[in-house]
């Protein structure tokens, strides 16, 4: 988790001082539609590479998706150390298997 900590701590400094020719300067610009959007692209270019079967674009995809999760994160005010505890405590989890709502076809 160290990475994605410097990741989040990178991400918060490019918001609090602007540099010039920054990608994630210029996300942060164009605000929450803007990062959104960046988002659901990337989660759509994780599947195709996952459909596809290409481990390293995969891998790829899979980091710009959590980049861009990054600076949303960042642009919203939620603190690394909040996802952190919320994926601790699923962890402690055991049994979570989710009972799907059977349709009844009849009625």
């Amino acid at each position: 988790m160290d990475i994605l900590r410097e990741l989040y701590e990178t991400v918060e400094s490019r918001r609090q001082e602007k540099a010039e020719g920054s990608y994630t300067c210029y996300l942060f610009e164009k605000g929450l539609d803007k990062i959104l959007k960046k988002c659901g692209e990337e989660c759509s270019e994780v599947i195709i590479a996952a459909k596809n079967g290409k481990k390293e674009d995969t891998v790829g995809e899979i980091a710009d998706l959590m980049y861009h999760l990054t600076v949303m994160m960042v642009n919203e005010g939620i603190p690394f150390e909040e996802v952190e505890a919320e994926l601790a405590r699923r962890h402690q989890k055991q049994g979570n298997l989710k009972t799907f709502h059977q349709v009844d076809k009849n009625t």
